[in-house]
């Protein structure tokens, strides 16, 4: 079950139509196929550790959590405002 966190739902408006876009489409691959190359799902560290992230585009980034069978997005940015660097 995949929900989107408010924070996330926040951020994703202020994205442009492109971003947008990518991530609807990195969320159809990612429905029927979490860790599917295009993806790169990893496990986050530091601040984010417990987390996930997935690529959108060469920069955006969007952040989730998973529990069990429950994945909530909690944030999508770039790979700077999200991580530092």
């Amino acid at each position: 079950m995949i929900f989107f966190h408010p924070t996330f739902k926040k951020a994703y408006r202020k994205r442009t139509r492109i971003v947008r876009e990518h991530f609807d489409e990195r969320m159809r691959i990612f429905e029927k196929e979490p860790f599917h190359p295009l993806l790169e799902n990893h496990a986050l560290h530091g601040t984010w550790k417990g987390y996930r992230s997935i690529n959108v585009t060469g920069n955006f980034r969007a952040v989730f959590k998973q529990e069990d069978s429950v994945i909530t997005f909690i944030d999508i940015d770039t790979h700077h405002n999200l991580y530092g660097s």
